[in-house]
């Protein structure tokens, strides 16, 4: 409706569609978090089995999930789609003023900029959360998306004395970083030199981020002094897309970095790869928040003897082919977290937006102040070569999630209201403007994995086990459901919720495992048969033994099954494993058949027992 028509939609069209793409960024986050969980599932019954068992299952299992990984689906891809559906409805179909690439042609900027830790089981969630508020930042929104277009790369540079990374981390007045950067993958042409100058709070100046673009196949002799500026910028003087006082600043930057790198013998040293998700609003640069994934710190030095960039301005044996399986564990640190970068700028005095507020002070991020990529790698990988380590290395052993925090909204699908021809009821186009209070059913799936599940009031199946419907309708019996209360001054009634029910492939598995008993009881009883009516005395005696067994191993496991199935209802979380079954039933099965084999060998072939 919004893609294909060409005629403007009215209010109504927009306001379902907002609806929809509620329910459609819901069911991206309950899939995100049904993957994760899932994958966490696996992990715990595999390390409990090797546990117990004592039979290590891990590494064949890591190699199949290797060879099928579902909890690597990507969903970027999908997230840029339905941003631009998203800001379309926000403006409700009108054009954004402004440069789509905004960012990408400053040469010298400032930002506030907070950093924030971000774990693994919170990215989608905390994407889809942003979406709402500021539109996925597309360079070239005329280019299909491509996995390689959020990729960013750069080259830190240091000696051997690691002056620059002393001056960041003390945070030294006129501390600089200089990097190699680009975007995309190894084809590059383009190579952004950039510089970071630190600015101490008492000299009322700001910290500064400079760079200036250059042809990757001119790094090399600029870096050594044979290129020249005048050289660099002669080509960008005819192309004329720059004023002077533009040029001049970064003729300027230029000299100023080949003169750093000449004179303090700077060389390449750590290298930082990540894909990077920007949210800003086109043109608009007061709020500007980014989310960086599969951070991967480098080691591009020759420090250790290993030639790794050698006489290059970077290594060439690694692209953008995140994890690096190619490289050996001690050339890279895969960091744990995704790092969250929200920069502002605003006047004096001025707040940030509400919901800024509300989302670095949610369960969903871990504030990390003043953390940088290239102290961090420097720190886990050349520990060695430096004395001053980052206040923060302490915590990466810690776990960063955190309870979750009811009065944060989070991820939830917006309330079933009928849309009327009318648009008097929502001048704004959103349903959260109507003046009725929301309704919303908002769905989490906890770490600790427990969270219970809702299941319906209606009869069972008719496909259900008849033994998993009984106690069903026994536990609902003993448990009936229970209406939340409503809030005050609204008569709305809520969704019937079910207290702490038992899922059912639960029953399930309980009447499978006493189903796996019964078939070895009956093979060991067609087996006893077999031997009563076709053998000897000796068989007879055998058949007994298998007999007796058979029976025995039956009971045993009717028992199991009721005691289980009895504690499953009653959501008893002990222990659910049979340690001594299988045990004692092997040993059995041994005896009898060492049995058999004794009194067949004692008579002898010829002789018949008994006579």
């Amino acid at each position: 409706m919004l893609c294909r028509r060409d005629e403007t939609p009215d209010e109504d069209e927009f306001t379902a569609s907002e609806m929809e793409l509620g329910h459609i960024i819901a069911d991206v986050h309950d899939l995100a978090k049904f993957v994760r969980l899932n994958y966490t599932g696996f992990l715990k019954i595999i390390k409990k089995h090797d546990k117990i068992t004592k039979w290590a299952l891990k590494p064949m299992f890591s190699a199949r999930l290797n060879r099928n990984p579902f909890y690597k689906e990507n969903y970027d891809a999908l997230i840029v789609r339905i941003s631009s559906l998203y800001d379309r409805v926000r403006t409700r179909g009108k054009e954004r003023n402004g440069d789509t690439a905004a960012g990408g042609k400053q040469s010298a900027f400032v930002r506030n900029t907070t950093k924030y830790w971000v774990h693994p089981d919170n990215i989608t969630e905390l994407k889809l959360i942003i979406l709402k508020h500021l539109p996925v930042l597309v360079f070239n929104p005329n280019k299909e998306f491509e996995a390689q277009d959020s990729a960013i790369t750069s080259i830190y540079f240091d000696n051997d004395d690691f002056d620059l990374y002393k001056g960041r981390i003390e945070k030294t007045e006129g501390a600089e970083a200089i990097r190699m950067r680009w975007y995309g993958g190894m084809d590059a042409n383009t190579i952004f030199v950039e510089r970071k100058t630190h600015r101490e709070d008492w000299t009322g100046e700001p910290s500064v981020k400079a760079r200036f673009p250059i042809k990757e196949k001119y790094l090399n002799s600029y870096l050594r002094g044979e290129y020249t500026t005048e050289e660099l910028f002669a080509k960008i003087r005819e192309q004329g897309k720059h004023s002077k006082k533009e040029l001049g600043e970064m003729e300027q930057l230029a000299e100023e970095v080949q003169y750093t790198v000449l004179t303090k013998h700077l060389r390449p040293v750590m290298r930082t790869f990540y894909n990077r998700t920007a949210f800003q609003l086109p043109g608009d640069a007061r709020v500007r928040i980014s989310l960086d994934t599969e951070l991967s710190l480098i080691r591009e030095d020759n420090f250790d003897g290993r030639s790794r960039a050698g006489k290059n301005w970077r290594r060439t044996d690694i692209g953008i082919d995140f994890p690096f399986k190619q490289l050996p564990e001690q050339d890279i640190c895969r960091f744990p977290y995704a790092i969250l970068e929200v920069k502002l700028q605003t006047h004096v005095g001025q707040e940030p937006p509400q919901w800024v507020i509300d989302l670095v002070n949610s369960h969903l991020v871990e504030s990390v102040p003043k953390f940088s990529k290239f102290i961090h790698g420097c720190a886990s990988l050349l520990e060695d070569k430096i004395n001053l380590l980052p206040f923060w290395l302490p915590q990466m052993d810690i776990d960063i999630r955190k309870p979750l925090n009811r009065s944060f909204s989070g991820v939830s699908r917006p309330a079933e209201v009928s849309v009327t021809a009318s648009n008097s009821s929502s001048s704004s186009g959103s349903c959260s403007n109507t003046g009725k209070p929301q309704q919303h059913v908002q769905i989490r799936i906890g770490a600790d994995e427990s969270t219970p599940l809702l299941l319906s009031t209606r009869a069972p199946k008719k496909w259900l086990g008849w033994i998993s419907c009984q106690f069903l309708r026994k536990h609902r019996a003993t448990n009936p459901v229970k209406l939340e209360e409503a809030d005050s001054g609204s008569n709305k009634r809520r969704a019937p919720i079910m207290e702490k029910t038992p899922p059912v492939k639960t029953f399930f598995a309980n009447e499978r495992t006493f189903l796996a008993w019964l078939q070895f009881t009956l093979l060991l009883g067609g087996l006893s048969v077999g031997l009563l009516n076709f053998s000897d005395n000796v068989g007879r005696v055998s058949a007994a033994l298998f007999t007796f067994l058979a029976v025995g191993v039956m009971f045993y496991a009717l028992y199991n099954y009721h005691d289980r199935a009895d504690r499953v209802t009653k959501n008893d979380m002990g222990e659910y494993s049979d340690k001594y079954g299988p045990a004692v039933l092997t040993v059995l099965m041994v005896l009898a058949v060492t049995a058999n084999f004794a009194l067949r060998l004692s008579l002898g072939h010829d002789s018949e027992w008994g006579h």
